[in-house]
């Protein structure tokens, strides 16, 4: 089972290690996505008032999913149920 995402710092740190990950630094991200590279170095940091349009271009871009689960859905990253 895959780490679930429960405040802005562990958003900031998954994004941060998927980023470096991929050898890519904060101004190439920034520009890929569209944003200004404060805008990354804040969503790195776990600002909690980053917004979130700019934050899921910076998760597709890093190709990482963002998923919504339901508590205690036994079937959550598996995909859609039948």
């Amino acid at each position: 089972m895959k780490p679930y995402i429960k405040n802005p710092d562990q958003l900031g740190t998954a994004i941060r290690a998927r980023r470096r990950q991929l050898k890519v630094t904060q101004k190439d991200l920034a520009l890929t996505c569209g944003t200004g590279l404060r805008f990354i170095i804040d969503l790195e940091k776990g600002k909690a008032t980053c917004q979130i349009g700019k934050t899921l271009q910076v998760l597709q871009a890093l190709g990482l999913k963002f998923q919504l689960v339901n508590p205690g859905d036994d079937h959550a990253g598996q995909g859609e149920k039948p």
